[in-house]
């Protein structure tokens, strides 16, 4: 009798109760509906680290973490991760979804036939700002002088934070000064330490992850941060009926955009879930939760259709072609090296 128990025990016992997806993702980059909706279809749960900048995505790979299944880099971090070989390449016939995707976003110089990766979505890498604050104050909204220069730092001093990253932080200043975000003439990089560390003692602090929450009650008035950490800073402001709007524009000087891609790391304990995660994503109405809840931009044609009109109409989340746009390409080891030490010099001054 006990053994006819543990029998029936056993076989009531929920099937797929075992399995799981280990998501490596941004912060606040994915649906919470979305998840759910994934966790049914796939009988599995879905379980989910953080990283707020490809630097750390790295630097915690490197030291030999393990257990991801999925990890979203953008491109530059991406062509890290496959000459490093610690990537797996996808199975096409896994991920028919493919197909959806803008051919714009697909066969980049980061992954050549997209081998490895299945674009996710992009963000654009601007400013933004309580919009009652800067009418107030008088202080522009579409240059990055207003982050870099101190005669308009001085209005706003304690009350701005740029993003905790070298390669975004540098890149803003650069094309501030007139030249690449890509640029590696080491002349022109001390020149942005220069331009960073006049402007650093008017910011409240380098902040990647929790900027969104402190614009959003307001104790923060201008940001250098994602377009679609913006769009989620406006939607908790209006949510919360402040009294103030939060706004975001693109910097006449240009800016980064940055395109995210699902891949999957060489030691995934489940590549079989992690396929059906990147083709599920890849479906137009899944896809288009990115850009409807979070305020990404979308490079899944078959989402464009479900996406908010206002949302598609803005163009900070869906910049146009004469947008001073660039992606951040990968840097050699040299090149890396320096730019640490001058980040290095940069934080702790």
């Amino acid at each position: 009798m006990g053994k006819l128990l543990f029998i029936l025990f056993f076989v009531a016992a929920p099937v797929f109760a075992g399995d799981e997806l280990h998501l490596y993702n941004w912060n606040n980059y994915i649906a919470p509906e979305t998840v759910d909706r994934f966790e049914a279809y796939c009988k599995c749960r879905v379980v989910q680290d953080y990283y707020s900048d490809n630097e750390e995505l790295l630097a915690k790979l490197a030291a030999g973490a393990k257990g991801y299944d999925i990890l979203v880099p953008t491109g530059n971090a991406l062509a890290s991760l496959i000459r490093q070989g610690a990537l797996l390449p996808l199975d096409r016939k896994l991920v028919p979804n493919l197909k959806n995707i803008n051919p714009a976003y697909l066969d980049t110089a980061f992954d050549p036939g997209n081998r490895y990766s299945a674009p996710y979505a992009y963000t654009t890498t601007l400013i933004g700002y309580n919009v009652e604050k800067m009418k107030q104050l008088g202080l522009p909204t579409d240059t990055w002088a207003v982050i870099f220069d101190p005669k308009y730092l001085a209005r706003v001093k304690g009350r701005v934070t740029v993003l905790d990253s070298q390669r975004e932080l540098m890149a803003a200043a650069l094309k501030y000064l007139g030249y690449s975000a890509n640029d590696t003439d080491e002349a022109h990089w001390y020149s942005a330490e220069k331009l960073i560390l006049r402007a650093k003692p008017y910011w409240a602090a380098f902040n990647a992850s929790s900027y969104i929450k402190e614009l959003t009650v307001g104790n923060i008035w201008l940001v250098h941060g994602y377009s679609n950490d913006m769009f989620q800073a406006r939607m908790d402001a209006r949510a919360a009926k402040r009294k103030f709007t939060i706004g975001f524009s693109l910097p006449k000087e240009g800016a980064v955009l940055a395109l995210d891609n699902m891949v999957i790391h060489k030691y995934a304990p489940r590549p079989d879930l992690a396929h059906k995660f990147i083709n599920f994503m890849l479906d137009g109405k899944n896809s288009s939760e990115l850009t409807n809840m979070l305020g990404s931009g979308n490079p899944n044609l078959a989402a464009l259709k479900y996406v908010d009109p206002e949302i598609a109409s803005n163009p900070a989340i869906f910049p146009g072609k004469e947008s001073k746009l660039e992606m951040l390409q990968d840097l050699d080891m040299e090149k890396r090296r320096v730019l640490n030490r001058l980040w290095i010099k940069i934080k702790i001054e």
